[in-house]
Order: structure tokens, then sequence, then C-alpha cells
């Protein structure tokens, strides 16, 4: 075999696990199918986003942020040594009981809370969580709408992955005792969702894959796994070029493999080996059968005072519940994001979305210039504050593989409502009314997301699900253990591993899990 283990996938679920297995004294191999993303990478995709932001290798973009648009659902992520951490807003927040209590993985005999309480506390040591130190104008603003919606006391500043050291100033690692990387404080400049390039954000190339390569992992970037076959004693990877899917490379071989390419990754390359190359037949026919988006809804106001400037601080520095199951962030966009100007419009306050989408249609013809005030302001990352509205409910959509007409005909994933479950929603009336007291706090102008409003998609960052956990393939995808139910020593570790809506932003729950999977692995003798 060529390998111990190969992790497939290098974000928060990859990066633990590199780390991890290396430490057990596995040999590790980690592949990414994006590339490595320096501050120099980071500076051009501030100055040219269509052409070194955006991952769309079909157009040949090869950048780190991806955006996938389904019937239901549109979906943005990263691509890039280090996954999701690339481009969050490094929010480090664990759960409410509620969901370690959900039933749909809570019967199996484990008790979630109680068992990954040390891991929760071991990625917070990793990733340098600490509470953000910053209270400027937007965090005023949320301030303002939490007290509006009487949530006043549970606002606060959000703990952070950041190095908040002394602004520009580079020094020795200040985390892993001279075993890290150089670090530089935060700068504030409410960069984070475009990739930090100053050094500040604690992604998961500045800890766990940079300490996983540095103890003899290998890693190999730009490289796609098409589909895992097994063989005696292990598994055979069978890679290609995501940027020429043509040109492929040798095969590698693994006694064991860890899934961690992020939901829609690790559901393609499950589904594309069991019912394509059918090297996977025995994977459960539930797979992508729970897909979960966090039950999110975006929205955003929009200030009328064209001399604004919320941009001081970090992506996300605030937050607040404004009900038992529902959180609220703040978002301060970077330069990268301006092609979000063109998805806002007119706020429309209607659950069934044919509804909506006249009254949405109906509000633009009525007053073209507010409805479009997003898309030709000046000065518009400067007066744009977003809300990320995040629930605790039990609500789903489902991904399959077939056919169609966007995909040439290809079998691809497709979104579909399962029979018989809440759909995960595209309209959270909790989120316009924040929206509103937010715009009534700042002088501006509450905004929707048009593709939320007019095509009744659900808008998320945090895609989970997929592979929920079961006993057997006829209940579930996955062990407790992460294992594949049917395949031994292949496992799951990402977001695809999250079998409920977690409420508030998954990255700390994603690598909480990964810790607890991996530390359920022997070390090697």
């Amino acid at each position: 075999m060529d390998y111990d283990f190969v992790v497939v996938g290098s974000g928060f679920g990859g990066g633990v696990s590199a780390l991890r297995l290396t430490e057990k004294g596995y040999k590790v191999a980690v592949i990414e199918q994006g590339r490595r993303i320096g501050p120099k990478d980071v500076q051009a995709a501030d100055e040219k986003p269509l052409r070194n932001f955006f991952w769309m290798p079909a157009a040949k973009m090869n950048g780190f942020f991806t955006q996938t648009i389904f019937r239901h659902v549109q979906i943005v992520g990263g691509v890039g040594l280090g996954g999701g951490s690339l481009v969050y807003a490094a929010v480090l927040l664990k759960p409410k009981t509620g969901f370690f209590k959900d039933p749909v993985w809570s019967n199996f005999g484990v008790d979630w809370e109680q068992e990954l309480e040390p891991h929760y506390e071991e990625v917070k040591r990793m990733l340098g969580l600490t509470n953000n130190p910053n209270f400027d104008l937007q965090d005023e603003y949320l301030k303002k709408t939490a007290h509006t919606m009487g949530a006043q006391d549970t606002y606060g500043p959000t703990p952070n992955g950041i190095y908040f050291g002394k602004p520009g100033v580079t020094v020795k690692d200040p985390f892993f005792g001279g075993e890290g990387p150089d670090r530089t404080g935060c700068e504030l400049c409410g960069d984070c969702l475009s990739g930090c390039g100053k050094g500040a954000k604690n992604s998961l190339d500045k800890n766990y894959l940079f300490l996983a390569e540095k103890k003899g992992a290998e890693i190999l970037t730009s490289r796609k796994v098409s589909h895992v076959e097994p063989m005696e004693g292990g598994y055979r990877l069978h890679l290609a070029d995501p940027m020429k899917p043509k040109k492929t490379y040798p095969s590698i071989t693994a006694k064991k493999v860890v899934l961690a390419g992020g939901v829609l990754g690790t559901l393609e390359l499950l589904f594309r080996s069991r019912d394509v190359k059918k090297t996977l037949p025995k994977v459960s026919p539930l797979l992508g059968r729970v897909v979960r988006t966090n039950s999110e809804a975006i929205v955003a106001s929009l200030s009328r005072n064209p001399d604004e400037d919320i941009t001081k601080g970090s992506a996300i520095s605030s937050h607040f519940y404004p009900d038992d199951h529902t959180h609220i962030t703040q978002n301060r966009f970077p330069d990268g994001y301006d092609f979000m100007r063109y998805y806002l419009g007119p706020m429309v306050d209607e659950p069934n979305p044919a509804k909506r989408a006249f009254k949405t249609l109906w509000a633009m013809v009525k007053n073209p210039i507010r409805s479009m005030a997003s898309i030709f302001a000046k000065n518009w990352r400067k007066r744009i504050s977003v809300l990320t509205v995040m629930q605790h409910m039990d609500n789903q959509i489902s991904l399959v593989y077939r056919r169609g007409l966007f995909s040439w005909f290809k079998k691809s994933l497709h979104s579909k409502i399962p029979e018989g479950q809440q759909r995960a929603p595209a309209f959270l009336p909790i989120a316009n009314k924040a929206a509103r007291a937010y715009a009534q706090a700042s002088g501006g102008d509450p905004l929707n997301v048009t593709m939320e409003s007019l095509l009744n998609l659900s808008s998320t960052a945090h895609i989970l699900g997929g592979c929920h956990m079961g006993t057997s393939p006829e209940n579930g995808v996955i062990s407790t253990d992460h294992e594949v139910l049917g395949y031994p020593g292949l496992y799951v570790a990402d977001g695809a591993a999250v079998s409920a809506n977690v409420g508030v932003n998954p990255s700390l729950t994603i690598a909480a899990l990964a810790e607890r999977a991996m530390s359920r692995i022997e070390a090697k003798q």
C-alpha cells in the first residue's frame, strides 16, 4: 500500500484527521482538489474576483470560493488547502443542548454533548479561540437590533479563531510554542470571507494542516478523487485533474480512507463510486436523503447614508439569540463579494412561494429605484450589512445523483424535496423581522436575497448531512464511529456526517466530531 491513510479533502474534518492520524504514527496523504492559497492569491481575488476568486473549473476559474445552485438551494463554500476555513468568518460556537438531543442521532447510546465536550475544548485550543475584542458601528447596530427584539441579554461578541495581536505586527507563532507559522495581528479590515491576506485568521493551513505536514503528512493539491475502489487490504483511489477532467494521475492505494471533501464533494464521490463506477455497491440507499441547510436565511440592510462605513472589524464580531432555536450574526463583506449587490432586492413577507415572487416583482415595478438601490449603490461594501439567521429546526432537502440538462445529461447532484418531510426554508419570518429592526437602528432599507424571494431557493453557507448516522445501511449511511456502513476502513469525517441542523456556525462542531472520530482509531503498532 502507498499509504496507511488517505484523507480526501482538507477542511475542518480533513485537517483534523490529517494531523491526528499523522500523530498516531500512520503514513498519511491529503488529497485536495484546490490549490495552496497565499497572501498574493487573496490580493488577486480582491482585485479581480471573477478571474481569481471563483472556483469554476468548467470555465477555467481556479479560485477558492465556490457557489453551487440547485433547484431548491444555493450553497457557498471554499476550495483549496484549508477548505471552508479559507473563506469562513472564523466563528467558533458550540450549539445549544437541543442539537445534541435531536432524535435523528441521539438514539444510538451516545451522550453526544458529554462525549464531544473535550473535543470542543481541543478544537478551541487548536484554532486559537478568543472573544472578539472589537466593538464598532455594525456591532452597535446589531446590539440595538437585539434590544428591539427583546433579546438584549443574549447579545455579545462572537468567539473567533483570529490572532488579535498588535495590528499589522508579525510575531513568531503564539499558539503552538513556536511550532506553528509566524502570525500577524488582525487589522480589522473585514476581509475574512474572501481569505485573510494578512495572516491573522486561524484558517486550517495555519494550524492542523501546517502541523500535519510538518510531522510528515504528504499533501497533494490540484488532485480530485474520481472514485474509490475496494481492493485486498484497503482501497484504491483514482485521481484526476479538476481543471482538466480528461487528464488523470496515477491511482494511489491506502489501507484506510477518510472522506472529508465537504458535503457536496463527499456525496458526489460516494454516489459516483456506487452508481457510476459500481465500486461501492453496498453504500446505503439513504445516501443524500437527509441534507440540512442549517435552516438558514440571508437578509440585509443597505444604509441610506452614502458616507456610511461599517467595515471596521472582523467579518463577524457579534451575535444574539432572538429565541431558543434561532441565532443571528452580522457580516461585513470584502471587496470580493461585490457580486452580492446584484442578489439583493425588496423585502417581502409571504410564506406562499408563488405569492412571494409576485409581490417581489410588484415591488420592483412599483418602486424600481428603491428596489435596485443595492445594484447601483456607491460605496456598497461600506454601507451593506448582511445578517445570517440560523436555526436548530427539523427541516431538510435531499440530494440525488441523476442525469440533467445542465450537466449535459451526465449524472450529477440534484436537489429534491423528500416526501413527508418539512422542507428547508427559503423564507424565515424572524429573519425579515431582524432585518427590519437592524434597518431601523442603522437608518437603512431592509433587503431580501432575490434567489430566495423570487425563486424559492434556500440559501446557506453551512450545508450539512447526507451521510447521517445509523446502525445499518437500512437506517443510516455511517456508524457513530463515522465508518461507512458496509465498508470497514472507509470513514466520513466532514459536514456530511452532521445529522441535524446545528443552529449556529457549524465549523467548531464539524472539527470536534472529527477529533472524536480520530480519537477512536488506535495508534499504529
